[in-house]
C-alpha cells in the first residue's frame, strides 16, 4: 500500500472524509487523495515523494510558482516579529493603500481571513446599505459556504432558490434568487418584475468553480446597467481572478467597474487572506463606521499580510501577465494539439490571464447547464491518465486549472507530451 493510501486511510478516522475540504477526497474522479509534502516552482511532492507538474496552484494563489524565495523571506522575517498581535500593524494600512491602488473601483478595503468571509461580509453590506433583502446569484458560481450563496436554481425563472446543503434553512434560501450564467434576458425580466426588492447581484465575473466559463461582454454590461437603475450593488467575486487574470481582474479586462469586489488567494501569496472593497459610501456603512457588523481577530495577519504584499509588489514586473498569458496559452493549444493528435472525438480548451478550462465537449461551454452536459466520464479517465504521467490537474470536471509563470516552455512542452499519452490510454 502507498503512503498516499495509507495516510488517507489514517485520517478518516479522524477527519469526515478524510480531508478538509471536500474537492480534495477525489470523490468526483475516484481513487485516492495525493498527500503533498513539498512544492517548488511548478512542481509538487506527493508523500510517495513522486513529482508532479502542478495546475492547481493552491487554487490559484501560486501564480508566481510555488515557495517563491522571495515570499519565503518575507513570511520568516514577519514570523519573527510575533504571529499574531490582534491589533492594527502598519503593514494593514500598506496592503489596504496596495489593494486601492492596483484596483480603481476599490475607494476603501475590510481585511478578512478567507474568501468565503469576504463574500458573506459583501452581502450583509449590500443589505444594509440598501435596506433590501434579495441577492441574486448565477448557476455553477461559488462564492464560498455562506448559508444564502448555497443555493441552486428554484422551479422556475422567477422562483426563489432551493437550499443545496443541508443545514440551510429554506427560509434562507428564499432571499436567493438563481439564474443562469450569461443568460441576459434572465436579467431583464427578474429586474423588471423585482427589481425594488433586490440588495445586490454577485457573480464570479470569470467563473472558475463550474470549469472555466467566461462572461460575455453584453452579460457584464447588463449586471452593470441594471443594478446601477434599480440602486442594487454589483459585487464581483474576484477571489479568484483577482491579479489572476490581469493586473486589475476581470474588471480591468472588460472595462466594467462593479460597486464591491471580493479578493482572496492571490492577495495572500499562499496564506489565508480575503478581503471585499469598493465604494466609499457603501463601506462607510460597516462598523465601526456604521451599523453593518463585520469583525475578525486574525484579519490582517502580518504573517499573512507580509506574504500578500510580496506577492503584489512581484507582480507589478514589467510584461509579467504578458508571460502569464502567454504560457497558459500555450498550454490550452498543447491540449488540443494533443488530443487531435490522438484522435480524441469531442475536447477544446480555453484560457483566459493565468486560468484554463479543458472541456470534453465539441465546444467551450458558456453555462453550467453546458458544462454539465460534458463528458464528465471521460474527463476522470483522463485526469488519472494525466495523473500517471506526472501531471496534477484539478480532480473534477467542474474547476478551472492554474498556471504560473514558472510553467516554461519546457514544462508545457512536457505536458504536452504526456497529454497525448494520456488520450491515447483512455482512447476506445
Amino acid at each position: 500500500m502507498s503512503r498516499n493510501e495509507l495516510l488517507f486511510e489514517r485520517a478518516q478516522k479522524t477527519i469526515p472524509g478524510g480531508v478538509n475540504s471536500p474537492v480534495r477526497a477525489f470523490k468526483s474522479v475516484g481513487g485516492t487523495p495525493r498527500f503533498f509534502k513539498r512544492a517548488n516552482g511548478p512542481y509538487v511532492w506527493d508523500a510517495d515523494d513522486r513529482q508532479y507538474i502542478d495546475y492547481i496552484g493552491s487554487w490559484g494563489p501560486a501564480v508566481l510558482g510555488h515557495a517563491h524565495p522571495e515570499v519565503i523571506r518575507a513570511v520568516q522575517e514577519a514570523a519573527v516579529g510575533g504571529l499574531s498581535f490582534g491589533a492594527p500593524t502598519e503593514a494593514e494600512i500598506v496592503m489596504a493603500e496596495t489593494l486601492c491602488e492596483m484596483l480603481p473601483s476599490m475607494e476603501q478595503v475590510r481585511l478578512v481571513s478567507s474568501g468565503t468571509e469576504a463574500t458573506m461580509s459583501a452581502i450583509r453590506l449590500a443589505r444594509g446599505f440598501t435596506g433590501r433583502p434579495t441577492i441574486v446569484k448565477f448557476e455553477g458560481c461559488y462564492h464560498g459556504h455562506a448559508d444564502s450563496l448555497l443555493v441552486k436554481a428554484g422551479s422556475g425563472l422567477l422562483t426563489f432558490g432551493n437550499p443545496t446543503s443541508a443545514g440551510v434553512p429554506e427560509d434562507f434560501a428564499k432571499h436567493t434568487r438563481v439564474l443562469d450564467y450569461n443568460n441576459v434576458e434572465q436579467l431583464h425580466a427578474l429586474f423588471q418584475a423585482s427589481g425594488d426588492q433586490i440588495a445586490c447581484v454577485i457573480v464570479e465575473p470569470v467563473a472558475g468553480n463550474m470549469n472555466l466559463v467566461k462572461p460575455t461582454r453584453e452579460f457584464l454590461q447588463a449586471l452593470r446597467d441594471l443594478c446601477t437603475q434599480h440602486g442594487s450593488v454589483l459585487i464581483f467575486d474576484e477571489v479568484m481572478t483577482g491579479f489572476r487574470v490581469g493586473p486589475q481582474g476581470v474588471q480591468g479586462v472588460y472595462g466594467i467597474t462593479p460597486d464591491l469586489t471580493t479578493l482572496g488567494k492571490i492577495i495572500g501569496g499562499g496564506m489565508p487572506v480575503g478581503a471585499f472593497g469598493g465604494r466609499r459610501d457603501i463601506m462607510a456603512c460597516i462598523a465601526p463606521l456604521g451599523p453593518v457588523y463585520q469583525a475578525g481577530t486574525l484579519s490582517g495577519n502580518p504573517v499573512a499580510v507580509a506574504a500578500g504584499l510580496t506577492t503584489l509588489n512581484l507582480l507589478k514586473q514589467p510584461g509579467f501577465y504578458t508571460t502569464l498569458e502567454s504560457q497558459t496559452a500555450k498550454l490550452v493549444d498543447a491540449f488540443e494539439a494533443a488530443a487531435k493528435a490522438a484522435g480524441e472525438p469531442a475536447f477544446c480548451a480555453d484560457s483566459i490571464g493565468g486560468m484554463f478550462g479543458v472541456y470534453f465537449s465539441e465546444a467551450v461551454p458558456a453555462s453550467f447547464a453546458e458544462v454539465s452536459a460534458s463528458n464528465r466520464e471521460r474527463f476522470n479517465r483522463f485526469f488519472h491518465a494525466m495523473l500517471a504521467e506526472g501531471v496534477y490537474l484539478a480532480p473534477s470536471a467542474f474547476e478551472a486549472g492554474f498556471v504560473s509563470v514558472t510553467h516554461t516552455d519546457a514544462v508545457i512542452q512536457a505536458t504536452g507530451a504526456a497529454a497525448q499519452r494520456a488520450f491515447e490510454a483512455i482512447r476506445g
